[in-house]
């Protein structure tokens, strides 16, 4: 049975902060705990979401690490408690709204993290008890203010998915003017992540119909607007077509991604410094040429319908042009040339295959790969 879902309220909009308070009254928050990183806060950003709270009481945790991890998630919950706070608001990027649904989870509920991660069976355990939470992407990328879904270090170092339709966010408030401080490098890499997702979910084989033309939508916003925007941090319209690709990926992926996020994930955990949308920009030529041959068992098109969004003339099944034309935007875009740019060894190759084989995108690519396969799919993003 395919299901098809969306649940979360959007407001879409230069200026859109000022809801703030007129969503908090809505979803019933009265004292919330704004998450953010000091990144955010050291650009400004955080101010601007604080501002437009007005007299709204609140507490504030700024120490989201660049990836979240589940000491980060503890470190929050405890404040949280401590002020008596009956919901969150999340300022930040994909780590920071990453990071508040782990507090939504954790606040609510008993054990560790891990207890509900999706690939440990923990998903029917997240229930409606989780703490509401409204989301203020400062990024154009990783979509999760509208996703059902959050990544997680876990204290045993394995990066895990977080998965249920209560932790999607009562209210995603998608300001582009937050994004105009954003430097070109993570404007670039943050952009590319929402690139992936329209891609990679679009290859996922479920049906559902509406997420594919969402994702296809996204994917030609997000390719004609992410040089503009890397170039020019102040030109509005980039920014707005941006944060609407990357709002359409995460609205698309409850498909299912596969292998470039099953991979980036497992490598993210194993090096946390590591940039999700820069390895999901690495993985993605190797992953369209194997997803390939799932090509000619489909009606679909998949890989000629992409190539037809991105401009790229003529037919393209084996995805050889496809797979080309991301080479040549992340070269455009000053991304590394290949994991090995990025300081990535073949010696952690075994170690990132056995997480990819236990991800939860790994069973929803269109190709199931073979440890071998995943390797051969390293080797080709070196």
């Amino acid at each position: 049975m395919a299901r098809i879902q969306y649940l979360t309220q959007i407001e879409i909009d230069p200026g859109a902060v000022r809801c703030l308070p007129e969503e908090c009254q809505r979803v019933g928050m009265k004292k919330p705990l704004v998450v953010s990183d000091a990144g955010v806060r050291a650009a400004g950003v955080l101010d601007l979401a604080l501002a437009a709270l007005g007299a709204l009481p609140h507490a504030v945790f700024d120490a989201t690490p660049s990836n979240p991890t589940e000491a980060a998630v503890r470190a929050a919950v405890a404040l949280y408690q401590a002020q008596g706070c009956d919901g969150l608001i999340a300022v930040g990027g994909g780590s920071s709204i990453d990071l508040a649904k782990g507090v939504a989870i954790l606040a609510t509920h008993p054990g560790t993290l891990k207890t509900y991660a999706t690939i440990e069976g923990g998903s029917p355990k997240i229930t409606e008890a989780v703490a509401p939470l409204i989301a203020v992407p400062t990024t154009a990328g990783t979509g999760s203010e509208v996703a059902r879904g959050a990544i997680v270090i876990v204290d045993d170092g394995r990066k895990l998915g977080f998965h249920s339709w209560f932790l999607m966010p009562k209210a995603a408030i998608l300001d582009p003017d937050l994004t105009l401080a954003l430097p070109p490098g993570l404007t670039a890499a943050t952009g590319m992540d929402a690139i992936a997702h329209c891609l990679e979910t679009f290859m996922a084989p479920a049906v559902n119909p509406p997420a594919d033309g969402i994702a296809l939508d996204g994917l030609a916003r997000g390719w004609a607007h992410i040089e503009r925007a890397t170039r020019d941090g102040q030109d509005r319209e980039a920014r707005w077509n941006m944060m609407s690709a990357s709002m359409q990926g995460a609205m698309a992926f409850q498909k299912g991604l596969g292998c470039v996020h099953s991979l980036s994930h497992s490598l993210g955990g194993v090096n946390p410094r590591l940039h999700h949308g820069t390895l999901n920009a690495m993985f993605l030529p190797a992953v369209v040429l194997f997803n390939a041959p799932a090509e000619a068992m489909q009606k679909e098109r998949r890989l000629q319908r992409m190539a037809q969004a991105i401009g790229l003339p003529g037919c393209d099944p084996q995805g050889q042009a496809l797979a080309a034309a991301i080479r040549a935007l992340n070269a455009r875009l000053g991304l590394p040339s290949g994991l090995a740019a990025m300081g990535v060894a073949s010696d952690l190759f075994e170690r990132v295959i056995d997480g990819a084989m236990a991800d939860h995108c790994h069973k929803t690519n269109p190709r199931i790969a073979t440890r071998d396969e995943y390797r051969a799919m390293l080797q080709d993003s070196m």
